[in-house]
């Protein structure tokens, strides 16, 4: 059942997420450009195309690596304390990329300015984690908006950036200077960092819980109650089935996301499939349009693709599935397995466009459904992190899918390399039947339960 566009007009209409989300649009801007911007710059620059490739998979690496710890902090310590100093760390490491380039300054220096860079706090589970705090404490009141619609929409702003942001990144730098891409990108950053850090109203309590709509109209805010006297009025949220409480032992004591919920490694898996067969397509149809005489092929196919993905995850927000949480994720991991791994069918050029803008319509409903999942699979005070881990499988498999399919490009061909990234592709759906009975078990679908009983 469709709820027509005026869905999104309950989001629009919050005050209180107006500047988070402003922030963390430009905070994900730059990170969309962040990979891409720097292959750019150096090749510009006069390095290498193996020297550009490699420094930027040695972000993408640090990212994937570092991210997640930052999320576990956020979660325990609070978005105002460790984004500011997570930020500035990144900012560190543009800048001594940027100097480097432009003086071309040793490689080594590259590569340490390319750790720094991967301290960069993931805008995405910032944002989400906001929304679901106002959501489940009840702050937002009768007129709040569905979860899966902000997660759509979402979804659209993450498909704008990620479908803009390399390619302004690389005009800009083709246009003005090699490092003005990513100094551009870089000055967004640090503004949506500063924007975010003092959005202190709507951020969320290091240790809170949706009883904490219950305290009274007025939700916590930074500042108020500690973890320890918010667990003391109650947790709505029931242990999982892998021994982890939600609230006991306080935010503070507790393990990784992803050590104590399976369900948070198998949406990491998920993501990380996802990431490798995306990295694999979009390398390999570079390769292919080449083969085939015309670079304009792989353009066309990946700008019309994101459109695609775009304009179906702006649908998907208005739509109202009557199907269990669990069985949509589950769903649409088959959808999109089989319909990118008919990569493997492609040997010419329609049949590459055919998989490209078909596969894109499966795209953007995965990744809302499966960070859906993830915020009902995981109490909120460790969404952050949560969040933060299952982006940092899709950064992994999009640091090693090009690797992959740089290897095969050269030794088989770009037609060999679409055959890795079918294979790629069919593992999504692989791992979600082979773990249905973990995604069944912990993705619940009462997720607001206690709220809305103080709702109604």
């Amino acid at each position: 059942m469709s709820s027509g566009p005026g869905v999104y007009r309950s989001i629009l209409a919050v005050r209180e997420a107006r500047w988070f989300d402003i922030a963390g649009f430009c905070m994900r801007f730059y990170g969309y450009m962040m990979n891409i911007g720097t292959v750019a710059m150096l090749t510009l620059a006069g390095y290498s195309v193996l020297t550009a490739g490699f420094v930027s998979s040695a972000v993408a690496f640090m990212v994937f690596v570092v991210s997640p710890r930052i999320g576990k902090l956020v979660d325990e310590y609070g978005q105002h304390r460790v984004v500011p100093v997570a930020s500035s760390i990144t900012l560190v490491g543009l800048a001594g990329m940027l100097v480097t380039a432009q003086l071309h300054g040793p490689e080594p220096l590259l590569y340490l300015s390319a750790l720094f860079m991967g301290f960069i706090p993931n805008a995405q589970a910032l944002v989400r984690s906001r929304w679901t705090y106002l959501l489940r404490t009840g702050r937002l009141g009768r007129n709040a908006p569905d979860i899966r619609t902000i997660f759509s929409y979402e979804g659209v702003i993450d498909d704008i950036g990620f479908m803009l942001g390399p390619p302004a990144s690389i005009a800009i730098a083709t246009a003005v200077a090699p490092i003005a891409g990513l100094f551009s990108g870089g000055v967004l950053f640090a503004v949506g960092s500063a924007v975010m850090t003092f959005s202190r109203s709507t951020e969320p309590v290091p240790g809170w819980t949706a009883a904490d709509a219950q305290v009274g109209t007025d939700a916590p805010k930074p500042g108020g109650p500690s973890s320890g006297q918010l667990e003391e009025d109650g947790d709505s949220e029931a242990p999982d089935s892998s021994g982890a409480t939600s609230a006991s032992g306080g935010a503070r004591k507790a393990k990784s996301v992803i050590r104590e919920y399976p369900v948070v490694r198998v949406l990491f898996a998920l993501m990380f499939f996802v990431g490798s067969f995306y990295g694999i397509f979009d390398t390999t149809g570079v390769a292919f349009a080449e083969e085939m005489g015309d670079p304009n092929i792989a353009s066309i196919a990946l700008m019309g693709s994101a459109l695609v993905s775009v304009a179906v995850g702006f649908v998907f927000g208005m739509v109202r599935i009557g199907i269990a949480p669990y069985k949509q994720v589950v769903l649409f991991a088959v959808f999109i397995g089989v319909a990118y791994g008919s990569l493997a069918l492609v040997f010419d050029v329609p049949t590459f466009f055919a998989v490209s803008f078909v596969g894109a319509v499966f795209y953007a409903p995965f990744l809302i459904t499966a960070n859906a999942a993830c915020e009902r699979a995981v109490p909120g005070r460790r969404l952050t992190e949560a969040i933060t881990w299952i982006n940092a499988g899709c950064t992994l498999g999009l640091a090693v899918g090009p690797s992959l399919a740089g290897v095969v490009v050269e030794v088989w061909g770009s037609l060999a390399s679409f055959d890795m990234g079918g294979a790629m592709a069919v593992m999504v759906p692989v791992t979600a039947l082979l773990c249905f009975r973990i995604i069944k078990r912990d993705v619940r679908s009462d997720a607001y339960e206690v709220v809305a009983e103080i709702k109604g």
